[in-house]
């Protein structure tokens, strides 16, 4: 039946009962942890047009995914179809025209290692596993977008999957106001971007990488990092583009550093960076690389994942010191669990500043950088907490700064639309209901929020969800949830779970059976009872978890649970006569579909509500081998962005404490690279 529910679907699938869904439900911020229904990996363009369609035939909400990068996880969602783009990622290149043809699922690295073979740069992202076509229909931050602008100011066409189904060509000529929205306000809000063409920059073989860092320093450096680097935005040429950062960590304490490209020679740079390494505790490294090279050396220090909560709005005016004092007291006390919090500044101006505010959906041309707030755990105890450190501090961040950059996404902005992009809502949302007028292409903090779509699975009688298998999927779903939740260890063995009971029971034969068969008020029912039970347990003790699934076994189950005097009907016990012992035995005691409702099996999410007879995936735990919540999305595959790894392992250099000498043979002395980076 699931079969024919997925019937109309092509590429590869992916549902809650497929050994990889935990793996590809994944996005890169491991703080938020969504369940959708299927995952759909398109891999050509009808195969995005036939999702489209099935999931408004079955009124199935959809989400559509690139690089997985969408820092609220809007990308994702519980209980829809994804759309994700990653084995699309075919690029072209008309070098007569200097015309870059990419398809959705393109990444930064992907990219830059084709354009760089034939001597070109580009203004993408820093991160190498970021999908380039939401990155640029946001707008797109880079390290040469004060040279060569906002990534979405190269882009001169794209292809677009609409509500219908139906493929739309936008550009300056054809659909041209659908091609102005989609370059700083698309993300999703329009349609499914399956193509994009660039144009290209002149070639550029070399440019000089900035690295400055300033470990263990003190607030008043801070603020006078702060005032230095507002003096340089003010005179700043526009082949140099930085990004400075103060932050604290364990082991840096009180710190700062900056990045950058100057699309120029080292010397040149250095006199225009002298303030900067005129301060305490400057350690630089200022050379001159190939540009594959420099975005290499960016790249290679993102973590596969991380966790965390940021916020960001855009800097139009000069801080005075009191207001420079305030902006380093936020960072001053972290959260509890927090192993990093960070102020970032993305450099503006130059040529973002020369294309006009209304020549695109970016609204904020005219700032002069970015301000980014951000806090990062690792233990899940400590997320409220984290989240609750950007909530308490967002106030009087918000008094600093002015609207927010759609592709730094923050949950808790109050008149999102607003924040995110300016004047320019009203034309946006006309554009919304002309190009998708039933709001199918929607999320939380979309231009019609999911909350307020008419597209919703609900039941009418043109499409009645009787139709669909919508319980035994959703029971899938459920049973993943669980089994994240409680991150079961493979399948254990049951006899070895029952010998780790309290030694004060003596029922020998009694540890095959149920948890409440143990506890001792059982034991203390009489002899009569005791002995009634043994002579039924002859031959239960040897009865292995497949046997137990039998229709015979279950009944005489029933007859012993009967002679332990068990209270609750069915297989169910009250909380009554729960023991510690559960909670210890619950991790290994994976049980089979027929056991579904026994105490000590109710974390077994392959059990619940007949799931494992529904879909099959009560047996899937041997093959599945441990669940395991961290398991990252990550670079290691240049094609998918998706990484077979469950840790973060030498991918993070904060864990492996690794340096920069590990990574570049040129060895300089690179402090604690972790944490430097965010996906721009």
């Amino acid at each position: 039946m699931v079969e024919d529910f997925l019937g109309g679907l092509t590429g590869r699938i992916v549902i809650p009962s497929d050994p990889d869904y935990n793996l590809a439900r994944q996005g890169w911020n491991h703080a938020v942890q969504n369940y959708p229904l299927i995952i759909n990996y398109c891999q050509s363009q009808q195969d995005v047009c036939n999702a489209v369609l099935w999931s408004v035939y079955h009124s199935i909400p959809l989400r559509v995914r690139s690089g997985g990068h969408n820092y609220e996880g809007y990308s994702n969602g519980n209980c829809v179809l994804v759309i994700d783009l990653s084995e699309m990622n075919s690029i072209t290149l008309e070098e007569g025209k200097n015309l870059l043809h990419i398809q959705g699922g393109v990444t930064n690295r992907l990219l830059y290692d084709f354009v760089s073979q034939k001597g070109y740069p580009f203004p993408g992202g820093t991160c190498p596993t970021v999908g380039v076509s939401g990155y640029a229909s946001g707008g797109g931050w880079g390290l040469s977008c004060r040279y060569l602008g906002l990534g979405c100011d190269s882009l001169e066409e794209f292809e677009l999957v609409d509500y219908r189904g139906t493929v739309l060509k936008a550009n300056k000529n054809c659909n041209s106001d659908l091609f102005w929205a989609c370059r700083g306000a698309g993300g999703g809000n329009f349609g499914v971007i399956t193509s994009m063409t660039f144009q290209l920059p002149k070639k550029t073989r070399n440019v000089t990488l900035i690295e400055i860092d300033y470990l263990h320093v003190d607030s008043l450096i801070q603020e006078r990092f702060l005032k230095v680097w507002q003096n340089w935005q003010a005179t700043a040429e526009n082949r140099m583009t930085l990004i400075a950062r103060i932050y604290h960590t364990e082991a840096d304490g009180p710190a700062m550093l900056v990045r950058g490209f100057f699309y120029g020679k080292p010397a040149e740079a250095k006199e225009m960076l002298e303030p900067f390494l005129l301060l305490p505790n400057a350690v630089n490294n200022i050379e001159y690389v190939t540009f594959l090279e420099a975005v290499t050396i960016i790249g290679s220090f993102y973590p596969p994942y991380e966790k965390f909560q940021a916020v960001s709005g855009f800097v139009f005016q000069d801080f005075v010191p009191s207001e420079r004092a305030q902006l380093v007291s936020l960072i001053e006390a972290p959260a509890p669990g927090s192993v990093f919090t960070g102020l970032s500044l993305y450099a503006l101006g130059g040529k973002v500043s020369e294309t006009g505010t209304n020549d695109t959906a970016f609204f904020y041309r005219k700032a002069r950088y970015i301000l980014w707030l951000e806090t990062i755990w690792e233990d899940d105890r400590y997320a409220c907490y984290n989240r609750n450190w950007i909530a308490c501090r967002y106030p009087e961040f918000n008094s600093l700064t002015t609207g927010s950059y759609v592709n730094f996404p923050y949950s808790g902005l109050y008149c999102y639309k607003k924040k995110y992009f300016g004047g320019h809502v009203r034309p946006l949302e006309e554009i919304k209901l002309k190009y998708d007028p039933d709001n199918v292409f929607t999320f939380p903090q979309g231009l019609f929020p999911s909350g307020n779509s008419p597209f919703e699975p609900v039941n009418n009688s043109q499409n009645p969800l009787k139709d669909i298998p919508w319980d035994s999927l959703v029971d899938l779903l459920e049973a993943e949830k669980q089994k994240e939740t409680e991150n079961q260890q493979g399948s254990g063995n049951q006899q070895e779970a029952e010998n780790q009971q309290e030694s004060g029971s003596q029922q020998g034969a009694e540890n095959k059976l149920k948890p409440g068969n143990q506890q001792e008020s059982e034991n203390q029912q009489g002899a009569e009872n005791q002995q009634g039970l043994g002579e039924q347990l002859g031959t239960e003790n040897k009865l292995t978890p497949e046997n137990q699934q039998n229709t015979e076994n279950q009944q005489e189950i029933e007859k012993q649970r009967g002679a332990g005097n068990h209270q609750k009907s069915g297989n169910q016990q009250g909380d009554e006569n729960q023991q510690k012992s559960e909670d210890q035995r619950g991790a290994e005691n994976q049980q089979q579909p027929g056991n579904q409702q026994q105490p000590g099996n109710q974390q077994d999410t392959g059990n619940q509500q007949g799931t494992g007879n529904q879909q099959g995936t009560g047996n899937q735990q041997d093959s599945k081998g441990p669940r395991n919540s961290e398991s990252p999305r990550s670079s290691g595959n240049s094609g998918s962005t998706r990484s077979s790894g469950n840790t973060r392992g030498s991918g993070n250099p904060r864990d492996s404490g690794s340096t920069r000498s590990s990574r570049n043979p040129r060895g300089f002395r690179y402090v604690t690279p972790h944490r430097k980076y965010r996906s721009f």
